[in-house]
């Protein structure tokens, strides 16, 4: 019974409101009481009981509610006879849920539009060679996918064939289609405007970047932010200190209509919501523009985030780097750089690409016993050779002494702004390569957006050597630059910055990254970094678009100013409110719930301002 009643609150709210307009009509056009009183008494009844069932299920788990305040209020009322402000009262509070329902949900707009994007069907290539469509479900890894224009590609994958131009506002907020030909990457979810290609499926699933967006935001929006606690905190000694209060109203001026208004205005609803319609409203506006705010805490750090340390490579660079200059020593090079290439095969770091590509054919070895070496590079076994790949702090661990001529070519390497990929063979150095990344294009003037917000320091931590860290430094105009840093000396620079008082935000893509992503206030990964910094991390810049980040700055300190403005109006229309009851005679219950109600819809509206935020040129 009590399920069917709450499912109806709708319709009993509009049966309220023609009671309430019947008995107006019969008093003021037929002249008959009975009509007015019986339709006012009719409509409290029935008003208040979707209310009185939400206050028991409250009390049942120990919780003095709204619903508590304003049931006692409306029996008081009907008790004392005021059935014209029972039924109005009771009418005008479901309608504040109604309107509070339906605006929530307008805010919840953002992960409903993400969810019916998501992909049906595919067309997935069987055995005898021919497509077939399929349920989205039955796509496994390495299918061969075809995609026809205006279709949604169904998982992440690699065009194997054709091309076309595919829109990802889905992923990454940004309108413009982006081109696509073979050996693209291509993300579920977004929509081939025209052309047809053949996909194979990399990522399928929750694992697609549509399908981590998905969660992730959920999870965002079901997470609550120090403030939401405070007040749910706040709310829960409130409601019962107005009860007292209303008691001892009456208890020493035995005006029962006073207490029961005061009952009805101390309702703290508009509180309760403004908060979390704020963060929910901020949390979809990222959803949509590609950045992944995750939960509200996380959007109030952010927004009081002084320093900002960026990773270099794939971050600030575009994470493509290319090998600019070489140098070999000895005999054999032939032979080692066979070698180097089948070192490097077995890691995915973008230096080791790099190297791949400039070597290009040669003969590949078994490689055995590999080791990782953090902040340095690879150790490997070939045959009987042991050989050694990485940064002149590798070198100097496994004893290679470099000649003056390698010393001086390192130190002209590096004053070009050259990464160094060293390779020694049987503790003998063999070959230099210095590799150059390319800035990211815009983001000297993303970064002048950062500062135009309030960031005090920019900070680049690199594992690269000095000079090429430097040189980023120059060129983007960043406060320090910190080049040959291992992980843990990342890590322990931000320990350093937080000790001082700092307020840090780290940006970085890859494993080595994750450290520093969590203990970082605010760590921010790039959405096409390693799945272990994306999980670290409290917020992702999909596609990697590093232009997101003043976009998500600036919307986090909207939304913190937006949850400032929402509590300053609740806890100021209380105020009034009571202080109108108490020191004047035109305030009664009636028009105190018409002016609560009007304050939940001013705090709804007002939180809602941030779906459409865009950042200021």
């Amino acid at each position: 019974m009590q399920r069917y009643i709450l499912s109806k609150k709708n319709s009993i709210t509009l049966i309220s409101a023609i009671l309430i307009a019947f008995a107006f009509f019969g008093r003021f056009s037929l002249d008959n009481m009975a009509i007015f009183n019986w339709s006012l008494i009719i409509a409290s009844i029935l008003g208040v009981a979707p209310i009185a069932i939400q206050a028991y299920q409250a009390l049942k788990v120990k919780v003095v509610s709204i619903d508590v305040l304003v049931t006692i209020a409306v029996i008081g009322a009907v008790l004392i006879q005021n059935y014209e402000e029972s039924a109005i009262v009771t009418f005008l509070f479901l309608f504040g849920s109604y309107l509070e329902q339906r605006t929530l949900n307008k805010t919840r707009s953002a992960i409903k539009e993400l969810t019916e994007l998501a992909p049906e069907s595919a067309l997935k290539q069987m055995e005898n060679g021919e497509f077939e469509e399929v349920d989205v479900d039955d796509v496994d890894e390495g299918d061969i996918l075809l995609v026809k224009t205006g279709a949604k590609v169904p998982v992440d994958g690699t065009v194997l064939t054709g091309e076309g131009h595919i829109n990802e506002a889905s992923i990454t907020g940004e309108s413009l289609p982006v081109s696509k030909k073979v050996d693209s990457e291509v993300f579920a979810g977004s929509i081939l405007e025209n052309g047809t290609i053949q996909i194979r499926a990399d990522r399928v699933g929750e694992d697609t970047t549509f399908g981590r967006i998905i969660e992730l935001v959920e999870e965002a929006q079901d997470s609550k932010s120090e403030a939401e606690r405070f007040i749910d905190r706040f709310s829960k000694y409130y409601t019962p200190a107005v009860l007292v209060l209303g008691f001892i109203v009456w208890f020493f001026s035995k005006d029962i209509e006073l207490a029961i208004t005061i009952l009805v205005l101390g309702c703290p609803g508009a509180l309760v919501i403004g908060v979390p319609v704020s963060n929910v409203a901020g949390i979809g506006n990222g959803a949509r523009n590609g950045v992944l705010l995750k939960g509200s805490e996380v959007i109030n750090d952010f927004s009081r985030v002084d320093t900002i340390v960026f990773d270099k490579t794939g971050t600030l660079t575009v994470g493509n780097p290319e090998v600019a200059e070489k140098e070999f020593y000895g005999k054999n090079t032939e032979e080692v750089l066979g070698y180097l290439a089948s070192v490097e095969r077995e890691s995915d770091h973008p230096l080791a690409k790099a190297v791949l590509q400039d070597i290009g054919e040669t003969t590949f070895s078994t490689v055995e016993e590999t080791e990782v070496v953090k902040g340095g590079g690879i150790v490997a076994k070939i045959g009987v050779h042991r050989v050694a790949v990485g940064n002149v702090a590798l070198m100097e661990k496994e004893n290679v002494k470099l000649s003056e001529k390698a010393k001086k070519d390192v130190e002209r390497f590096e004053k070009n702004g050259n990464s160094l990929v060293l390779t020694a063979v049987d503790g003998e150095l063999n070959v230099l390569m210095g590799i150059r990344d390319q800035i990211r294009p815009g983001v000297k003037k993303d970064l002048q957006k950062l500062k135009k917000l309030g960031v005090k320091n920019l900070v680049v931590l690199s594992g690269d050597n000095q000079g090429t860290v430097d040189l980023v430094a120059r060129e983007l105009g960043l406060t320090e630059a910190h080049g040959h840093m291992l992980p843990e000396g990342k890590s322990a620079y931000i320990e350093k910055m937080q000790a001082e008082g700092g307020i840090i935000a780290f940006v970085g893509d890859g494993v080595n990254d994750s450290p520093s992503l969590a203990l970082a206030d605010i760590g921010i990964a790039m959405g096409s970094g390693t799945d272990v910094a994306i999980e670290t991390s409290d917020v992702v810049l999909m596609n990697s678009d590093f232009s997101r980040l003043p976009h998500a700055l600036g919307l986090t300190k909207s939304t913190s100013r937006n949850m400032k403005q929402n509590i300053t109006i609740a806890v100021g229309v209380v105020l009034v409110l009571l202080a109108s009851l108490l020191f004047s005679e035109w305030m009664n219950m009636s028009i105190g719930m018409l002016v609560h109600e009007a304050s939940i819809l001013v705090v709804i509206l007002n939180g809602m301002r941030l779906l459409r935020y865009r950042l200021r040129e």
